[in-house]
């Protein structure tokens, strides 16, 4: 068995006397598969509809960057989407990038292992630092709510900045709601979580690890702020109970 074979995620089985926050470090770096599958609804098929639409939007000799691209199924998705596009797409590169060493490492396993051939470069880096350039997609998959909120538009704009004229953002987030609905949305989810195996004793401390961490807006901030950013188109093409998916249009 490989060190990089992904493991089952066990983090929060046992109780924690201090309940550290949320980190990407190696521990979940390990587990990290079988947690976004058990956690995030939807995922496969975000990860599946972001290699889609990276092949449509795709332009000759640009770049496509999956920032915040932890083990790299959205960069391998891009990839496929591309090289499937053919002459359209010709002459791209895909960059993922992330600030976690453990996940860099276990995403440049899986590229190596991956038999496509548009070639791709893994980085460790702050995508808040990153230069970008000649963009026609960018995916920005789960990571937006982690950041802090006055550093978020800051770097959409920058990433639209370095999009092509016709280019786009993939963004996927969790988001919140109306207390009303709030209360709905979150009922879902924890029965989500539940049904793929998550004890209530796991539950409430990966919530407690992580409600510091991660801060959702609503999807009307997501639309205002991605328009005043430079996309003037802006369709929400898929969502699972409180996870949503964009496509922003420069």
């Amino acid at each position: 068995m490989s060190e990089f074979d992904p493991k089952p995620d066990n983090i929060y089985q046992q109780p924690q006397d201090s309940v550290a926050d949320f980190a990407f470090d190696q521990a979940v770096a390990r587990v990290f598969p079988d947690m976004i599958k058990r956690s995030v609804p939807g995922y496969a098929e975000t990860v599946a509809m972001s290699g889609i639409i990276a092949g449509r939007y795709a332009r000759p000799g640009s770049n496509l960057y999956d920032l915040g691209c932890s083990l790299g199924a959205v960069t391998l998705a891009m990839r496929h989407g591309v090289q499937a596009a053919g002459a359209r797409a010709e002459g791209c590169r895909i960059i993922g990038v992330d600030n976690s060493d453990s996940m860099i490492e276990r995403a440049e396993h899986y590229i190596a292992l991956d038999e496509a051939s548009v070639p791709v470069t893994m980085t460790c880096a702050d995508i808040l630092d990153y230069p970008l350039e000649n963009a026609s997609v960018t995916a920005l998959n789960f990571v937006l709510q982690f950041i802090e909120p006055d550093k978020r538009f800051d770097l959409l704009s920058r990433i639209a900045q370095a999009t092509l004229p016709g280019g786009a953002l993939i963004l996927s987030e969790k988001i919140r709601f109306d207390p009303w609905e709030q209360v709905m949305q979150d009922e879902l989810h924890l029965d989500f979580k539940r049904a793929n195996g998550y004890s209530e004793l796991e539950i409430a401390q990966k919530r407690s690890a992580i409600e510091n961490v991660l801060i959702p807006e609503a999807h009307d901030e997501h639309v205002e702020r991605l328009r005043d950013a430079g996309f003037f188109r802006v369709i929400r093409w898929y969502q699972c109970f409180n996870f949503v998916s964009y496509l922003a249009v420069k």
